[in-house]
């Protein structure tokens, strides 16, 4: 299942396909007893899908037999006992994808011409991706990290090794003389190429970045280039050559800790606001600001969600049961933030006060 959302991966879902390209949505849960109506619950809504490319007189038998041969497939690839939150399959003539969301999703099936990415890119947008470059002598690990795990990343070459005969990083370390290692030209033409390939992957997928490693090394990186600079460092060894779980542990900290510096400064900007008469709250008027590209900074409550009807000129609650209610209208907004450039936050809940549960710093 795929977890991670380039622009490039975006790009792609969003091309268009030949009809019918089915997005197919269903909420997921971590833990039991939740997640035991999950698998039931993913066959009926695949079911459904059937059903209406069954029932659509414009698909073909032929291509209404390829799009369900590639349901087919994503179902058989679906892995439950890893779910997270969410989970979207998309499927056309000739292609298949699963995706595992950390954010819940409604349950729908949408036929159209284009796959239904406004929830993979909010979910994404919650996510908060990041970096994380683990520096070493003889070896730089990449990895992409989450809201609750990193990951090892093969981009832009990483991880990058360095082999020299009677090179023996192990050894020094043993012998008390890992500063020297530092002072080799070598290292520091090795730290240079990580630098440039790094600078490079974050100009295409630009994200936080976070840096670990000895002092040493930190300070080598830091003089071959630019992106430690920019990074937030963590001086801390060994996790070049670790598993994401002694990664993870060693950045909890610092990501709680960035993350309420963050949350303070996002609050910040939106009562500067209220001053300069550039705030807004609300979906109904959040909804038409970000329509407009006005929306500079939107702040959301990490799990406000609300179902809503839309009347053409205003938003009002739906009733339970509505089939007419929109019931991912927050990540509709995120997504039209996102794409009019705009820096979307997600704070803890009961943040944003009377906001009910979602704000933004308009341009003007």
């Amino acid at each position: 299942m795929e977890h991670a959302l380039s622009p490039a991966t975006l790009a792609e879902l969003r091309r268009p396909r030949p009809y019918p390209a089915v997005s197919v949505l269903t909420p997921t849960h971590r833990r039991e007893p939740e997640n035991g109506q999950d698998p039931v619950r993913l066959r009926n809504v695949v079911t459904e899908a059937r059903k209406r490319l069954e029932a659509d007189p414009s698909v073909t038998r032929e291509r209404r037999n390829d799009v369900v041969a590639q349901l087919d497939r994503a179902l058989a690839e679906v892995d439950l006992a890893h779910a997270e939150d969410g989970l979207v399959i998309f499927a056309a003539p000739g292609e298949h994808q699963v995706w595992s969301l950390a954010r819940t999703v409604p349950e729908r099936v949408v036929l159209s011409d284009t796959f239904l990415t406004r929830n993979l890119v909010a979910a994404q947008a919650a996510e908060r991706p990041f970096w994380v470059l683990s520096v070493s002598a003889d070896r730089i690990t990449l990895w992409s990290g989450g809201e609750d795990r990193v990951v090892p990343d093969g981009s832009a070459g990483f991880p990058l090794e360095r082999r020299q005969q009677n090179f023996d990083a192990e050894r020094q370390m043993q012998i008390g003389d890992q500063p020297s290692t530092f002072r080799d030209e070598g290292t520091r033409q090795f730290l240079r190429e990580a630098d440039t390939a790094m600078a490079a992957l974050l100009r295409d997928q630009p994200r936080p970045l976070y840096v670990t490693g000895e002092q040493a090394a930190l300070s080598l990186l830091d003089e071959a280039g630019s992106v430690a600079r920019n990074a937030v460092q963590v001086p801390h060894g060994g996790l070049a050559h670790a598993g994401p779980d002694a990664v993870w542990q060693a950045l909890l900290p610092v990501l709680e800790a960035e993350a309420r510096k963050d949350t303070t400064s996002v609050v910040r900007e939106l009562t500067s606001a209220r001053g300069r008469r550039t705030y807004a709250a609300g979906l109904d008027e959040l909804w038409q600001s970000a329509r407009d590209g006005r929306v500079r900074l939107l702040a959301v409550e990490e799990n406000f969600r609300a179902a809503v009807r839309d009347l053409g000129e205003h938003l009002m609650p739906a009733a339970a049961g509505d089939l007419d209610a929109r019931d991912d209208i927050v990540d509709e907004i995120v997504e039209q933030c996102l794409e009019t450039g705009a820096d979307v936050r997600f704070v803890p809940d009961g943040t944003l006060g009377d906001a009910d549960g979602i704000a933004a710093v308009l341009r003007y």
